[in-house]
């Protein structure tokens, strides 16, 4: 990819310092009257934006060597690039991708740290780069990204243009005309080839999704080429933030990190799909909860199972599993509207090393040795009040 330089950037190297700059401490039970939740908001300004996410990939590829290889995969509604960025030479590949909505932030400086790391002239990056192919794109959402709201920036008088056949029907069930713009987590369908069709308008929460965004449109080019390449994609992780509020139920232990497998209620539903493989996300799950748990009495360990009462083929999670992806939600505490920066190191660290525990796991074969049922036991979540 070509270099330019921005006023405003920042070094890889810098990012990774900035989230390895807190750690969990000792656990802490809390009460129900937490006092989470309740910071100032509007900390977008603690994570990179737009140039710097720019300046920050371009570093990661020049400082690798090229080991981790940028391309520009696609363009926003307003013309920002978004950018894919793959290292290793493995058999297996994992696909990550980070802030489909534009106020979750973490994902994307754990996703940066990562790479980083990934592409670094260690014995442990040499190997896992041996063993596997980790496809990453830091930020989906560039738009929302830089307004800091979770649609992306597009009207639908915008859609309409780009697919005249839709004039005159019912805007999208996920459009909000106030930004405007779109959920783009369910802009997904699980055919790779489907054209919106009118008939198919507004839909709803559980229907199929059109690629009507760009920024669907480009992780499912990602995709599609990955799944060209390697026969199935073999993994996808989906980076999201949630709620600051929860515990683990039964303890009064402040939970900063939900996760999932389950998005697809019945496959058979929606056609055939013979590569569905919800075991496969199940085990996937468990080395991500696996690895937190090694961390030891910290707040790390507290990690919950999103609810899995969920039947959502129109997000990508959904729809990727359909095509026989092993599937992980990670939905980390805070979003940029209710919490400030508060815990902002942890918190990327948590992603960070749940994400590098899967990767471990799969380059070195152990994830195939997980009973699928462990899944099973990892706590549920409770909701807590904000004050």
């Amino acid at each position: 990819m070509s270099h330019r330089s921005f006023a405003s950037s920042v070094t890889a190297a810098a990012l990774v310092a900035s989230a390895a700059a807190l750690v969990p401490g000792a656990a802490q039970a809390i009460p129900e009257n937490s006092h989470c939740g309740v910071q100032p908001g509007n900390n977008n300004d603690a994570f990179v934006d737009h140039d710097q996410l720019t300046a920050a990939v371009q570093q990661l590829e020049r400082t690798s060597g090229g080991l981790v290889d940028v391309e520009v995969a696609g363009h926003s509604n307003e013309g920002r690039e978004i950018y894919s960025a793959r290292v290793g030479e493995g058999d297996t590949v994992i696909y990550v991708q980070s802030q489909i909505h534009g106020n979750e932030n973490h994902g994307t400086e754990a996703l940066l740290n990562l790479l980083h790391m990934l592409g670094g002239p260690s014995a442990e990056a040499q190997q896992l780069r041996e063993e596997v192919t980790v496809v990453g794109i830091p930020r989906l959402n560039v738009d929302g990204g830089e307004h800091d709201t979770r649609q992306n920036a597009m009207s639908w008088d915008d859609v309409v243009a780009a697919f005249p056949q839709l004039a005159g029907v019912q805007p999208a069930w996920n459009y909000r005309a106030s930004v405007p713009g779109f959920d783009v987590n369910r802009d997904f369908h699980p055919d790779l080839d489907y054209v919106p069709a009118p008939e198919d308008f507004p839909g709803s929460s559980a229907d199929t999704g059109w690629y009507i965004t760009p920024e669907a449109q480009t992780s499912r080019d990602v995709y599609r080429g990955l799944e060209q390449e390697f026969g199935t994609v073999d993994y996808f992780v989906d980076l999201h933030n949630q709620w600051s509020c929860y515990k683990q139920v039964g303890t009064d232990n402040l939970s900063t990190l939900s996760i999932s497998g389950r998005f697809i209620a019945d496959p058979t539903e929606l056609g055939d799909w013979p590569k569905f493989d919800y075991d496969a996300s199940r085990r996937a799950n468990v080395a991500v909860y696996d690895a937190l748990q090694d961390q030891g009495d910290s707040a790390f360990g507290h990690l919950t199972l999103y609810p899995q009462d969920t039947n959502l083929p129109g997000t990508a999670l959904g729809s990727f599993a359909l095509r026989g992806s092993a599937t992980v939600l990670f939905e980390t505490s805070s979003q940029t509207q209710y919490d400030g920066s508060k815990r902002n190191g942890m918190l990327t660290k948590q992603v960070e090393t749940g994400l590098k525990g899967l990767i471990d796991a799969v380059a070195d074969g152990s994830i195939d040795a997980i009973d699928p049922e462990d899944y099973e036991q990892i706590p549920q979540r409770e909701f807590l009040p904000a004050d």
